[in-house]
Formats: structure tokens, sequence, C-alpha cells
């Protein structure tokens, strides 16, 4: 080689600078991983060549170094590798297999990844935030010279013959102005911890630093920036609880102590590492993820790994390091591969069975960390078949009294007691102890078992169960009154009149409360002395799809506009409904006896127009009889709303009335405020 040549880098294209500055203008800080990764790659190769003959001289400090000199505007990164002769740099360097480069440009001018992973552009990322680069290299090799590579940032560069005192390249970045804040001491320590904090080369920036004197001053010890052995690459056997702990804390200082830790080790079909630890998450459902860190071979990538780890894992904390997975991959690219693919199952399967593990050697252990696991279980055999299928048999269900069960532990409780008529299964659940206590415990003295279900995805887990489980239903406790729940036997109809049922709906109503949000619809059932005399309950299925859309929206956010309904459910066999019902006949039957004439006779005349019209259509019907009919149905309602001021009149002279509705308000925990205070003013009164 001439002491000094010129020459074109060999691409096919003219356009490989400006694609650099323009298209990766996003990934500007990636330059320094590419770098350094190369500089390790080198050192590596250098330790392989000596360790099987073929390099015999002294390996020496193999220490990467990067230095920053701000007056100078240069950035330098220098390893003792294995170095490049001329025709090496001619080989890797200057020859860059860029076919078809427009093409794929336009096609991925979005994605600076996938442009540096396909054409092998680690080096020249480093012209995104250069106006010059320079390559002083030595080689391994005898006899090989020093030589010196210079490029501006376009096709033409020089290589000359150069001095350098030690084997290893050192690659000098001239930073332009757009990115000067690379020239920051901060910066590069900050991009130096994302990308090479584990990389297996110790990696040098500048000297550690002391406090003397009040003024901070360097030492002559070597800033390490990085940690060569991180836990994931050692063997879980020499490893204790408390390395675990510790490499936790680590990678997130600020976390409570996770749960349980997985140690991943797969040699074949793949290679795969990796630590991923269970965190508790808050009861505000926070799903954080990109809490996982992605390496290939100690190099950061991403840690946005929704593509690797199925999707209820990303709630998971860790590392995961495989050589299968490019340094430089797209998004599109991780959820197209088949090793990624291959990954995302395995890591499924161990999760499973460390789970399985620690529950089948320590149930104790596990049923004491349920409550902060049960998200991560649900959330999996929610989105996952595979992970139902391994999960059910660790599963737990909790009831109202705190204890835990596999869901074949209490198929097997509830089996003989909680059949309905028709042999379904009834699962009975509440939401809230206390809130529900009145339901809970009218269920209990039935001999029936009441779950807790107050998580998070719960209602959506309820709708799953009762997908998978065989003719098998839950309901919520609060839902019906206690004999309805499960239904043994036929309930006896009750055997009001249309007036008694008028009346009683009337009275009640006028005491119920009135707000946009809620709404109540008094019913009557045949329950027994024993049972309260009035409840207030909710329809299961309006109240799941309520909850399903305070948690989702989407399909059911409709039912979230929706005012609550509920039931106020009045116990016909009740002595004290009974003496009501007595009673408000003797004060109100005599002044509501006109009224009720009046309307049974206006809707007798409106069945005869009805009867005489039953075969026409709408627009058959004469217009005489349309008004005079528009005209009894308005009587009606005037006579109605005359009637029902009576019943009001009654129900607030009657204190009785309002003690009943509030005790059922107060028993569903929907007695606050001023109605509350005016229920313990009027118990007193009544005592």
């Amino acid at each position: 080689m001439n002491n000094k040549t010129q020459g074109t880098i060999g691409v096919t294209s003219d356009n490989i600078f400006p694609i650099i500055k323009k298209f990766l203008y996003s990934d500007h800080e990636i330059f320094l991983r590419e770098l350094v990764s190369n500089a390790v790659d080198a050192t590596q190769k250098l330790k392989t060549l000596a360790s099987v003959g073929d390099y015999k001289g002294e390996l020496g400090d193999l220490t990467v170094r990067i230095s920053v000199d701000k007056k100078k505007k240069t950035i330098t990164v220098s390893d003792r590798g294995i170095g490049m002769t001329a025709d090496e740099i001619e080989r890797y360097i200057n020859q860059i297999a860029f076919s078809g480069a427009e093409e794929f440009v336009e096609k991925y001018k979005n994605d600076a990844q996938a442009i540096i992973g396909h054409f092998g552009l680690g080096f020249y990322s480093s012209f995104m935030v250069s106006e010059k680069v320079e390559i002083f290299t030595q080689s391994y090799k005898e006899d090989a010279p020093a030589v010196h590579w210079s490029c501006k940032g376009d096709p033409e560069f020089t290589l000359e013959q150069t001095i350098k005192s030690e084997r290893g390249t050192d690659i000098v970045l001239h930073i332009d102005k757009e990115n000067s804040d690379f020239l920051e001491e901060n910066k590069i320590t900050e991009l130096l911890h994302k990308y090479c904090r584990f990389l297996p080369i110790e990696i040098a920036f500048g000297k550690k630093k002391e406090w003397k004197d009040g003024k901070e001053v360097e030492t002559t010890e070597d800033n390490i920036v990085n940690e060569t052995q991180p836990l994931w690459t050692l063997k879980p056997a020499n490893l204790t609880d408390e390395n675990y702990s510790k490499f936790y804390h680590n990678l997130y200082p600020m976390a409570e102590e996770p749960l349980f830790h997985i140690h991943l080790n797969v040699d074949y079909p793949f290679h795969l590492t990796g630590v991923l630890y269970f965190p508790k998450i808050k009861n505000n459902f926070e799903f954080q993820r990109n809490k996982i860190q992605l390496y290939c071979n100690q190099v950061f990538v991403t840690d946005a790994v929704e593509g690797i780890v199925p999707e209820y894992l990303t709630l998971l904390n860790g590392v995961l390091d495989s050589p299968d997975i490019p340094l430089n991959v797209s998004r599109s690219y991780l959820q197209s591969d088949q090793n990624v693919k291959k990954i995302s199952s395995h890591i499924t399967k161990k999760v499973a069975d460390r789970l399985a593990e620690i529950f089948k050697n320590d149930r104790t252990q596990f049923e004491d960390k349920w409550n902060d696991l049960k998200i991560f279980i649900q959330y999996g055999m929610l989105s996952d078949e595979k992970f139902y299928e391994r999960a059910e048999k660790f599963t737990l269900l909790t009831n109202t009294e705190k204890k835990y069960f596999t869901l074949e532990e209490y198929k097997a409780l509830i089996a003989e007691n909680q059949k309905d008529k028709d042999e379904t299964l009834i699962y009975l659940y509440a939401t809230n102890i206390d809130e529900q206590y009145t339901y809970i415990n009218a269920a209990r003295e039935k001999g029936y078992d009441v779950l807790l279900m107050d998580g998070q995805l719960d209602i959506h887990a309820i709708g799953q169960m009762e997908q998978k489980f065989e003719k098998s239903r839950f309901v919520r406790v609060d839902s019906e009154v206690i004999d309805k729940l499960i239904v043994k036997n036929d309930v006896s109809p009750v055997n009001f009149t249309d007036n008694q049922r008028d009346a009683l709906i009337d009275i009640f109503n006028s005491s119920l409360p009135k707000t946009d949000k809620t709404n109540f619809i008094v019913t009557f059932e045949n329950l027994g002395a024993e049972a309260n005399p009035v409840f207030i309950t909710q329809n299961e299925f309006m109240r799941r799809m309520k909850d399903m859309s305070a948690l989702g929206g989407g399909m059911y956010s409709f039912y979230g506009d929706m005012p609550d309904s509920f039931s106020f459910v009045v116990n016909a066999t009740h002595p004290l409904v009974e003496n009501l019902l007595k009673n408000q006949q003797e004060i109100c039957d005599e002044k509501v006896a006109t009224f009720i004439v009046q309307i049974d006779e206006n809707q007798k005349n409106i069945n005869e127009i009805d009867e005489r019209n039953k075969s026409k259509k709408y627009d058959e019907i004469s217009q005489e009889d349309k008004d005079t009919k528009d005209n009894l149905n308005k009587k009606i309602e005037a006579l109605k709303a005359e009637k029902r001021q009576i019943y009001t009149a009654y129900a607030t002279e009657n204190k009785q009335v309002g003690q009943l509705v509030d005790l059922a308000l107060l028993a569903n925990n929907m007695l606050k405020g001023e109605a509350l205070a005016n229920f313990v003013k009027r118990s007193v009164e009544l005592m």
C-alpha cells in the first residue's frame, strides 16, 4: 500500500450519508452503542484467538475507553482488540453492501433500526453526529503497519499508514454543531448506562472522582461504567436470594421487593438467558410496561418487548438476553420472526412451570402472595389459552372467610349445596365484605359459601370461568334476595290485589331517593317472616355490564352512561309489611276509593275503544276515537297523581315507612349525609 491513498467508498448509491443524516435522525444516540459494541467484539475476538493459540502475544489491559475533548469537539472510542489492516479497512469499511438502497430506504425511512441492521451500518451510525470520522488502527498481525482512515461524511475517504504505539483501534468522532450535546459528560454517562452497563469487557469513561477539600477532584482510578458478569450470565446454583434481590434493586432502585424471580437459561432450540421478576402492582392497575430490558450478548437493545414477551408478561420486570435476536431490530421484525415466537412461547411455559413449582412446594407462601400474583395470572389466563390450561391447576379462589381453594377444590366444596332446581352450580360472590355484609350473612345462614372477588380483573375472570365451567353461573350475593340467588323450588306468588300493589309502590317510591343516576323499582316477594321486610338488590347482568364499562369501556361504554337500576324488594309475608298494608288501608282506602272508581271507569272506556278497533291499522282508526282515548289517558294520569299524593302524605306521616326504606339503604351502604342523620334522629324518636 502506498503511504497515502484516496478513494471512493463502494456503494451503489451516493446517498448513503444523506440517508444516515436524515432518516436516522431520531436515533442519533445509538452511535455510541454501535461503536462500543464493535470495540467489545474486537476485544473478545482477540481473547478467542489467544485461547486457541492463534495469538501468542501479551493481552495486557483490554479495557475499552471512551474519552471526550470539548475543546477539540471529539469523542474517541478506543480498544486493544484485534485491530485492522489496510486490506480489512478496505473490505469492512469501504465496501458497504448497499444494493437497492433507494427502494429499501424509502420503505423503511421511519425505522432507523431496520436500516442499520439490514446493511450492517453500525460503524456508519457515527456520521449521524459527526462532520468527520477518523480511524487509527493497529492489527494484532505481525508486520502489519498501523493505518489511518478519514472521511468527512461523503463518499470520499483517505487511507494512509501511521504510527500507533499499541494494538487495537481508536475511532475519533469530530462532532458537528447540531449534536454538540454529546460532548457533555453527563450525556455520555447516560448513554453508557443505558446501552453498555452490562457489556462483557470493562469500559472506562474517565477517572473516578472524589470529594477533597470541599470540591470534586479526579483520582487515578479508571471509572468503570459496566458490570462484566451480570447476574443472568451466572449459574443459578451459585446465586442466593440476596443476589437476585440486589440485582433487582440495581435495575429498579425505587421499587419494592419483588414477589418471585425466574432464572431463564436455554441452549436449544435457541439461546436465551435472563431473570424475570414478579413486581408488586398497586391497586390502581398500573400496567407498567417497558420494564423488561432486552439485550443481545449483553448489549442493550430495547425495553419495548411486546413482540418477544406475551402481553400479559410485560407486567414483569427483569432482563432477557438472546444472541438469536439481532442487535438492530425493528418492531415489525420482532413480531414476525419465528425465533422470537418460539422464545415467547418458551417464556410463557417457564413462567407457568415456576408458579406451579412454588405452589406445589410451598402452598402457604403461594397463598400469602396470591393477592399480588393474582393480576399476573388472571391477565395471562384471559389473554393466552395455553397459559390458562397451565394455570388452572394453581389458580386460587378466596372466600369471604379468607380461605383459599383451587378451582377443583372449590367446585367440590359447593357442589352439594349450591345447585339450583335446574342442576346449575351457583358460585356466589361479593366484591366488598363490609358493604355487602348483610347479604353475605344471609347466604351463610342458608349454608352457602361466598367468594370474595374484589380484584381489578375479577369481573373479566368471572366471565371467562362461566364460559369454561360446565353448567355453572356466578351471581353476586346482593343481586337478588337470598331465596332467588339459588332457586331450589318454584316460589309461591304474592297474593296482593292490583290496588294493594299500587298502594305500596306509591308509598315506598315517595320515600326512596330521587337522583338522575339512580332508579328504584319496587317489587314483591314471599320471603317468610324470618327474612328482612325490605331489601335492595341490583340485577347481575346490568351491574356486570356497568363494571365492564368502568374497567374497559369499548362495547360496554353504553352501559356506563345508563343510571344504576336497583330493585327495592318488599317481603310480602313479613309482619311489618302486613301491618303497614293494613294500616294504610284503614287510613287511605276511603280517600282513594273515588279515584280508583274513576280510573277503572276511564280504563273501561279505553278498553271498549281498543276492542272495536282491534282489527284496524292505526291509520284506519277514526280521529274521534284517537282524541277520546288520549283524553281518557290524561284523565287517568291526573287521577293517579291525585291518588299518589294521598299515599305520599301517608308515607310522610308514617315514620315506619321512612325507617324501612332507610334500613334497606343502610344495609346496601347507600345512606349518607343528611339522610343518614335524619335516620339516626328518627330511630331515637321511634325508640
